[in-house]
């Protein structure tokens, strides 16, 4: 992707089915844990560059013992910062004493993060405060074991506000108005009352309250707390969770916005946001892995039983088809094929922009994550000339010369790679005109292989959100090349709305096709409906989230595709570029045939999955018609 943007986060989980003992005889180290969840994490490293945090729960810990370890950080290297720290534990202990490395129940009893249970984030900041305190994982801390509360999740919900006033209406205060503390909060509330009720049934039995808590431990119902929890959650989510006592859970909204995997066998229990992570970092296989299903948790009691519960009523299937046109490492067997496919199914169209002109039109990407997308398109192109090849050669047989079937056979699609992503530069100079210029020269490009004035260039991206990185460096960079024509072709659809699921994306004025959108309605007489569509969403501003209705979608619907991409192709062009510029966008039709599992699409289609979605939308269109830079949802 050209315009860079955050995105998601990542979770990694671990339970450990057996005794410490068991790997340190097994794996030859007590560490087994921790190794395999500094892996996870590091296999999706691309969900998280902002910061990361662990945390560890020891099981069956003697009272007055710590038992829940949490570390963060925010380093540029955060996984590397946060595992240095850990394991300089165990180096100091190697370096007095080596044999007590191989003891595990003495590094259990006196190291801390030796736990049975593991939790780890990668953390991409979306919005809002960018420090050590928004990382994940969150603590909810109580003298009580069972009432202790860990979580960690990549989830954004739209509805805040509303779960704010019903913690209000518990009687609750929280500390800020943030999604992960009203989650954290909503959980621990339920948590709580659950071992009251369990309490008060114990308790009438005259036990003690030493073997009350034993007795909670054992009894604690995590699916109704999540159900109790979830009830009124309006966004996409997956979020992992321990109870202090032992008790762990992973649970995913019911449109399945957020992807969730999982694989067990009798000595793991092991939880990833991406299934290479899984598979890399366990050496298993693609179908040993597991996906957790929409409006599922999968529960892992502290007894090691495991199952996968329903705690809210699933509705139609909408995984994010971001996760597998740019956000997914693209190592994931499925994601590969389908942006293979997303690349196949342009070539029709980029055919039709150079008119079927192979000798005289070089084909490249803009990298790094277009790079399969390409690949598929670059066998779209080689099929496409094979077959001109066979009708050349089918009804010409008889008459061709030597210098023409040669002229037949040689023709071939020019692939080159032309744009070179540099190490990231830093911009020192704080003037516009300078830090404009410094931008432009983020992306290089390799001279000599355009024919100046003869050549078309085509270039895939995986998706254009702003234009501005186009604008600003790599149109005026292959413009240097001399070709009479650049086209730019977008393996995504035109992306029209904003995301309020954990991608930021939530401003209207950030997305080109808007811009031209806007410029198109204003340019033929039509400026009118932009204050009828202010007007319908504010109308709507206080209904029920329920009852509302995307109005911005009217904004569109007077242009086809192809107006809205020769506008963009207008709005991204420099004024200086010698080159014609235009642009080609994936059609719906299309992503919905490559990702045919994966068709939540709002950003494309404005069809949002959850009620939230259509009241975030419209008020990202009242921020931009009242000039407000802020987001729409909390």
């Amino acid at each position: 992707m050209s315009d860079s943007i955050k995105h998601e986060c990542g979770i990694a989980f671990i339970r450990l089915l057996k005794p410490l003992s068991f790997y340190q005889e097994k794996y030859g180290t007590s560490l087994y844990g921790l190794n395999k969840l500094y892996l996870l994490m590091e296999k999706q490293h691309n969900r998280g560059q902002d910061g990361a945090g662990i945390a560890t729960i020891k099981l069956d810990i003697k009272p007055g013992n710590r038992y829940i370890s949490r570390y963060r950080s925010m380093e540029k290297n955060a996984v590397q910062d946060i595992f240095s720290y850990v394991m300089k534990k165990f180096a100091a202990v190697e370096k007095e004493n080596p044999a007590l490395l191989k003891d595990a129940n003495w590094l259990k009893e006196h190291i801390s993060f030796t736990g049975e249970v593991l939790l780890g984030h990668l953390r991409y900041g979306t919005h809002g405060n960018n420090s050590v305190e928004a990382c994940h994982p969150f603590l909810r801390q109580n003298n009580w074991m069972t009432r202790n509360l860990v979580i960690a999740g990549n989830f954004n919900m739209t509805n805040v506000d509303e779960l704010l006033q019903q913690l209000y209406d518990l009687g609750q205060h929280p500390k800020e108005q943030a999604d992960t503390v009203t989650v954290l909060e909503k959980i621990g509330h339920f948590l709580d009352d659950e071992n009251q009720e369990l309490f008060d049934h114990f308790k009438k039995d005259g036990l003690d309250n030493a073997e009350i808590s034993r007795l909670i431990a054992q009894h604690l119902d995590v699916g109704k707390i999540l159900r109790k929890s979830a009830k009124t959650w309006d966004g996409g989510y997956t979020i992992s969770g321990i109870f202090g006592h032992g008790d762990a859970f992973i649970l995913r909204d019911p449109a399945g916005i957020r992807p969730a995997f999982y694989y067990q066998d009798d000595e793991i229990v092991v939880a990833a946001s991406e299934r290479p992570a899984l598979q890399t970092a366990f050496n298993i296989k693609i179908g040993q892995v597991k996906e957790i299903q929409p409006g599922h948790a999968l529960i892992i009691k502290k007894d090691g039983t495991v199952t996968e519960e329903m705690f809210t009523e699933p509705v139609e299937k909408k995984s994010c088809s971001f996760e597998r046109i740019y956000f997914s490492r693209g190592s994931d067997a499925d994601i590969y094929k389908e942006r293979k496919k997303l690349g196949q199914l342009l070539c029709d169209k980029i055919l039709e922009h150079v008119n079927h002109d192979l000798e005289h039109t070089v084909f490249s990407y803009i990298p790094n994550t277009a790079e399969v997308a390409f690949y598929g398109m670059v066998e779209g192109l080689h099929t496409y000339n094979r077959k001109i090849q066979r009708d050349a050669l089918v009804h010409s047989r008889h008459n061709l010369t030597d210098e023409e079937l040669d002229r037949i056979l040689k023709t071939t699609p020019r692939v080159e790679k032309l744009a070179i992503k540099d190490v990231k530069m830093r911009t020192f100079i704080t003037q516009d005109a300078d830090r404009s210029d410094m931008v432009s020269h983020v992306y290089d490009t390799t001279y000599g292989l355009i024919k100046r004035d003869v050549d078309t260039l085509v270039a895939l991206d995986d998706s254009i959100v702003r234009g501005t990185t186009l604008k600003q460096s790599i149109l005026r960079i292959f413009d240097r090349l001399g070709p009479v024509k650049i086209v730019i072709v977008s393996s995504a659809p035109q992306i029209r709305y904003p995301d309020c699921y954990g991608i930021d994306m939530s401003r209207m004025g950030e997305f080109v096709a808007f811009e031209a959108a806007i410029k198109l309605l204003k340019e033929r007489g039509m400026e009118q409906l932009i204050h009828d569509v202010y007007a319908k969403c504010k109308a709507q501003a206080n209904v029920p989230k329920e009852e509302v209705i995307n109005h911005v979608k009217e904004i569109y619907a007077p242009f086809t595709p192809e107006e809205i991409s020769a506008k963009i192709a207008q709005i991204i062009t420099p004024p200086e570029i010698g080159a014609k510029v235009e642009v080609i966008y994936q059609t719906l039709e299309n992503l919905h045939e490559a990702c045919p599992n994966h068709l939540g699409d709002w950003y494309f289609s404005g069809d949002y999955p959850t009620p939230g979605g259509n009241k975030v939308v419209n008020r990202a269109f009242m921020n931009w018609m009242e000039g407000k830079n802020a987001r729409a949802y909390v």
